[in-house]
């Protein structure tokens, strides 16, 4: 299998995204924000579609897209109401945005499909460059961010009493979210973001690991499951992203049931005199 220059590849970009997925994930299921990261996948796919349009790389456009979502949602401040509106209203601009860029894309169909199902096979090593330089941003933004962000995401009101610039964190925060959802959908497509993005970390965390060990296992969960997808997708010749999806649902499964036993367990334990 790693006989083909195309596999080593796509191994590497999945070592790459998973690197970034898992810890930026863990901060999204950890906030209660796991729905960002699919809107910001169609937001940045209405970006990659203009950027295609325009003859632009489609990974350009995906970045550029996301992170503007990424801001004008981080911009909707903390309230609840607020920021599902601004979500929905986001969301489905970019939608209407993206079938009006696909009606005039006449040619890069392909190009088109792949960034909703992803193409992991396709990545050429030039874009391998891309998701690297895109990996080192994100992960030296998040160690910037990550203790007052983990501050801020456990004791919010504290936080703000201690000076935190809460809706500036949030910005910072979402934007970073875009640059590695535009990473995560160059392997599942803007469809499945959610899977490779979230069902790691929410695993994590259901495991009950502290911050760091947590991201750390996040990120490994992550990886296992897209090179096993790999792996799996070339025994099988079935799509490696649904195996990917496959995995992280069935290790998301897997981690609550675990977690449910062991809390059973603790508390036959307290019960026994």
């Amino acid at each position: 299998m790693l006989a083909y220059e195309f596999m080593r590849t796509a191994f590497m970009a999945a070592f790459l995204v998973s690197l970034v997925c898992g810890p930026v994930g863990w901060f999204l299921v950890l906030r209660g924000q796991s729905f960002a990261s699919h809107a910001l996948a169609h937001v940045g796919f209405a970006g990659a579609a203009a950027a295609l349009l325009a003859g632009l790389p489609a990974l350009a456009g995906f970045g550029g897209g996301a992170v503007l979502g990424g801001v004008a949602m981080g911009l909707a401040g903390q309230r609840a109401l607020g920021r599902d509106v601004v979500i929905g209203l986001v969301l489905s601009l970019a939608l209407g945005v993206g079938a009006l860029c696909l009606h005039f894309l006449t040619r890069s169909a392909g190009a088109a499909t792949s960034l909703l199902f992803g193409d992991i096979l396709g990545i050429s090593p030039a874009t391998l460059w891309g998701l690297a330089g895109l990996s080192l941003l994100c992960l030296a933004g998040l160690a910037v961010l990550a203790r007052p962000l983990l501050f801020a995401s456990l004791q919010p009101d504290v936080a703000e009493a201690r000076g935190v610039p809460l809706r500036l964190l949030d910005v910072l925060f979402l934007s970073l979210v875009a640059l590695a959802t535009a990473e995560c959908a160059q392997i599942t497509g803007v469809l499945l973001v959610f899977t490779l993005m979230i069902a790691p970390a929410a695993a994590s965390l259901r495991l009950g690991f502290g911050p760091m060990t947590g991201m750390a296992a996040a990120a490994a969960l992550a990886l296992a499951e897209a090179w096993a997808g790999l792996t799996l997708s070339w025994q099988t010749g079935w799509p490696a992203v649904f195996w990917i999806a496959a995995l992280g649902c069935a290790v998301f499964a897997a981690s609550s049931l675990l977690s449910r036993l062991c809390a059973g367990r603790d508390a036959v334990f307290l019960r026994t005199p």
